[in-house]
């Protein structure tokens, strides 16, 4: 491994530091798949992905990714675009007309808000960049946050509902901001998704099968789980609230196997190998294994920062939970992006893209060093444990060439 400048002396330093969490209970189990220059050179899992029933964490694991979803939704968005579908200054009433309506909250109560209506309507860039209005009912910052979790958007959504109903509802609420100028992280992608799906004339798990997973061979990635597949599935947990150690996470928390809502911001399942395969694509510049998924220039254009001004998310961003550091981070189509390693205090290269999930996994692809990293366990909250900077620092110190 050492002719693809990477160290395994070096490399062994990652499983050493993890593996301490799950030996004092931190974490159940765990796993993670590091390439450079196309190859496999780091593969390892540790502990159990079902600490009660005593199944191990092994290679074919299926974990729920979450927000890891978001990149590929943003991915077949801008597959779209290529095909001249779909433009970045569409407004997002032209594919879903219920948020022609939606106002702007100035203030007041959840019970009176005061709103206003928007100055700007809501495009296409501002759902893939995160700078739509819109927002999460788990913040708990807002008082818009404070509505979503009243009409029962907090870590999930009614289980009546499906995609289109979910959006109707979303835009019957305020947002948090005028679009485009501010950064908040919310069910942006989600509402994308929905955007997806009625330009594509289809639902978004037949478009990712059709357009995106299958020609990729990620074939465990799904939103329905098959009954085949469930026990691979690792158990979710979360710290407990006096020692930290995890433990079951509530029912509450647990989303269901096969899914009524198809969730663009959080709703696969899979495996880090399947998502291996997508960061290869991406660092192929659109490309994997013979077939091609996006244009080299869309990647590319993807991975710039599209942050107003060229700020970084300290700059434009709401000062709560998203799954990135903010401070020398900017944000592209569907993932952030570094701007400044040294302002960011992390290990990493300029044009970087990553994003994570809800239960601490991550992932990375770095074009400087044909490097892309993936993470996997099952503890949320993500902001748990410093997983994601501690990785990056044990990963980039193993690079020797």
């Amino acid at each position: 491994m050492s002719s693809l400048g990477i160290d395994p002396t070096r490399l062994s330093r990652i499983d050493d530091h993890f593996a301490k969490y799950v030996d004092d209970g931190r974490l159940a189990g765990w796993q993670v798949l590091i390439q450079r220059h196309g190859q496999l050179v780091h593969q390892r899992t540790y502990g159990m992905r079902d600490l009660e029933a005593g199944r191990a964490f092994d290679d074919d694991t299926i974990v729920r990714l979450y927000s890891m979803t978001k990149p590929i939704t943003s991915v077949a968005a801008m597959m779209l675009l290529e095909e001249g579908r779909l433009q970045l200054k569409d407004p997002v009433a032209a594919y879903i007309p219920s948020f022609a309506d939606t106002r702007v909250y100035r203030s007041g109560s959840i019970q009176r808000p005061v709103t206003e209506p928007q100055t700007e309507p809501m495009l296409i860039w501002h759902l893939l960049t995160h700078m739509s209005g819109l927002t999460y009912g788990f913040h708990n910052t807002h008082a818009v946050d404070a509505m979503y979790r009243a009409a029962g958007f907090e870590w999930g959504q009614p289980e009546d509902l499906d995609l289109a109903q979910c959006c109707d509802r979303w835009a019957s609420l305020p947002l948090v901001f005028q679009p485009g100028t501010e950064w908040n992280y919310g069910i942006s992608t989600d509402v994308l998704g929905r955007v997806v799906e009625v330009v594509a004339g289809c639902d978004l798990e037949t478009f990712f099968r059709t357009r995106i997973l299958d020609p990729l061979g990620m074939n465990d990635t799904t939103f329905h789980l098959p009954d085949a597949s469930a026990d691979r599935l690792a158990a979710l947990y979360v710290p407990h609230p006096t020692d930290g150690k995890a433990v079951r996470a509530p029912e509450f928390l647990i989303r269901p196997l096969r899914p009524k809502m198809l969730s663009g911001g959080g709703g696969l399942y899979g495996t880090a190998s399947d998502y291996l395969r997508f960061c290869q694509m991406l660092l192929g510049g659109g490309a994997f294994e013979g077939e091609r998924i996006l244009g080299r220039h869309t990647v590319d254009y993807m991975g710039s920062n599209h942050l107003p001004g060229g700020v970084d998310l300290e700059t434009i961003g709401r000062p709560l939970f998203a799954e990135s550091t903010f401070t020398g981070m900017g944000f592209g189509l569907g993932f952030s992006v570094v701007i400044d390693p040294a302002e960011n205090k992390v290990p990493s290269s300029v044009g970087e893209m990553a994003w994570g999930g809800a239960a601490s996994t991550a992932f990375w692809v770095d074009p400087v060093e044909d490097l892309a990293v993936v993470f996997l366990t099952q503890l949320m909250p993500s902001s748990t444990h410093p997983i994601r900077p501690l990785l990056k620092q044990l990963v980039y110190q193993a690079l020797v060439d």
